[in-house]
């Protein structure tokens, strides 16, 4: 699938969904998100615990979007303000495919004008069927929740900054996915007899463990993640309250997987 034209970054879509971003990546950010929360990112500057700068990110959200007032609103308002960013998180662990699945994916189409290639089906183009199908699922998760698009911005700018806070100089990931349909996704370009460029889904999930992405599938890729385009990791957040195992969100595009080859 093309890539849109529009987005709310510092680089157009096509850029960031190459191969050559991915294997030569620059800082990617979503536009006024940084300068709008200037004040909170300064706050952060000044804490040496990553503990105490995700309890501070839990408190800010909690206040910017008063998700913490839910209880004292009608029971739609309450739906809005309960269904925070972390219903969305859980629901995509739960299931990429679900309608909080298809609001992750649409962030990742507004701002980085990435459209999705697979929710429930193989989408061929932003004019098909199954493209309405995500997008109908998109705008039912969208209206569960106060400006979750905004909330979203927050989450990939904290990771963003904790990921250089927490290794400074570090420009990959090793990661690792697991699946049962290698053979489905689309082939950009055979490499070698292990490697190939594959265009991946604009949101997917990995691992940091090899063991455990073998649960996953019969197949296991390897791919060296740009840490520009981890949108979330499941350690991030405060007492680990996602309770994920490793798991890493990446926006997609054409990536080089490496099959790793199972040693039982």
């Amino acid at each position: 699938m093309s890539e849109s034209g529009f987005n709310l970054c510092n680089l157009p879509p096509w850029v960031i969904a190459s191969r050559h971003f991915n294997e030569h990546p620059q800082h990617l950010e979503i536009q006024g998100v940084r300068l709008a929360n200037r004040h909170f990112f300064q706050k952060l500057d000044a804490m040496e615990s990553a503990a105490e700068r995700a309890e501070a990110f839990n408190d800010y959200m909690s206040v910017k979007y008063q998700l913490h007032h839910w209880q004292s609103h009608t029971e739609t308002a309450r739906k809005s303000l309960k269904n925070s960013y972390l219903r969305f998180l859980r629901g995509w662990m739960m299931d990429a495919t679900s309608v909080e699945g298809a609001v992750l994916k649409g962030w990742v189409e507004s701002r980085m004008g990435i459209p999705p290639s697979f929710h429930k089906l193989p989408i061929s183009g932003i004019h098909a069927g199954e493209y309405l199908t995500y997008a109908i699922d998109r705008t039912k998760g969208s209206a569960r929740t106060n400006a979750i698009n905004a909330q979203l911005d927050l989450l990939y700018e904290y990771c963003q900054y904790e990921l250089e806070k927490a290794a400074a100089g570090k420009t990959f990931y090793r990661l690792f996915r697991g699946t049962n349909d290698a053979n489905d996704y689309q082939l950009i370009e055979a490499v070698g007899k292990r490697e190939q460029i594959v265009r991946l889904n604009n949101l997917v999930s990995f691992t940091d463990s090899e063991e455990r992405a073998w649960e996953f599938g019969d197949t296991v890729w390897e791919i060296q993640a740009p840490r520009a385009k981890i949108f979330f990791f499941d350690k991030l957040l405060p007492n680990n309250i996602l309770k994920g195992e490793g798991e890493y969100l990446v926006i997609g595009g054409e990536y080089r997987v490496r099959r790793i080859m199972c040693t039982l």
